[in-house]
């Protein structure tokens, strides 16, 4: 006999009268009573918010169709998910594909802003490589000292960072822009040292957050970074 059973076989035997506590645990120990006891259901209602009352049978069945209705709709948010992710796929693709034909560091920096703005739609991109700014061709370089001095925050644990940022942040890696972005995310390009980074900003505040995935932007930045060891800074 189960531990409420015997509750309330125990309460019936001392005459002490039943309360709710002892009927839920009874019911939830013996889950297929009014399975055994059909009859009961005729005399059970649930009362509606609005003070009418249901039988328990029809109360069951708007709970299960209000389930249906929560699952369709997390059915449809993974549905949408997963067409976004493969579009994201073929573009991340597409543009490795293209990183891998660039025989320079400027035609590599030519095609990552060129495919992000035709490609993927990115509102605002930048890529920034640390060397001498002197020696910039098309590409933008800039000292690591300086780059440190103005978002040395962002490059803790060197890691992809998303979010709002300090408009100081926004003001050296988007000078063209800054005013008019509301999120941004950031990835370092590192292989033991630092080589620059790659960002990218939106206007929508919501865009780019701490939650969000960057699994494909740090495909883009392993594959930039492997560039860069071979490839001469302008085409010959």
């Amino acid at each position: 006999m189960s531990a409420s059973n015997e509750k309330i076989g125990s309460a019936q035997a001392s005459d002490v009268e039943l309360n709710d506590e002892l009927i839920r645990e009874y019911l939830k120990d013996n889950g297929d009573f009014l399975q055994r006891n059909p009859d009961l259901l005729d005399h059970l209602h649930v009362s509606h918010a609005s003070g009418s009352a249901v039988s328990l049978v029809e109360k069951q069945v708007s709970v299960l169709r209000e389930r249906n209705v929560d699952l369709r709709h997390r059915l449809t948010a993974l549905t949408a998910n997963a067409r976004d992710n493969d579009k994201l796929y073929e573009q991340t693709r597409g543009l490795l594909l293209k990183l891998l034909e660039a025989t320079s560091t400027d035609a590599l920096y030519r095609t990552f802003m060129d495919s992000m703005a035709d490609d993927f739609k990115i509102e605002h991109a930048s890529m920034i490589l640390f060397g001498d700014a002197d020696m910039a061709g098309d590409s933008r370089m800039d000292s690591q000292d300086r780059a440190d001095a103005e978002i040395g925050a962002l490059f803790k644990g060197n890691k992809a960072v998303c979010g709002t940022l300090r408009k100081e942040e926004l003001n050296y890696l988007f000078p063209d822009a800054a005013g008019e972005i509301g999120s941004a995310a950031l990835m370092p390009l590192t292989n033991g040292k630092r080589l620059g980074l790659i960002a990218v900003g939106s206007s929508d505040g919501n865009r780019y957050n701490s939650a969000m995935g960057t699994l494909f932007l740090s495909h883009i930045a392993e594959v930039i970074v492997r560039l860069l060891a071979r490839l001469p800074q302008q085409e010959s």
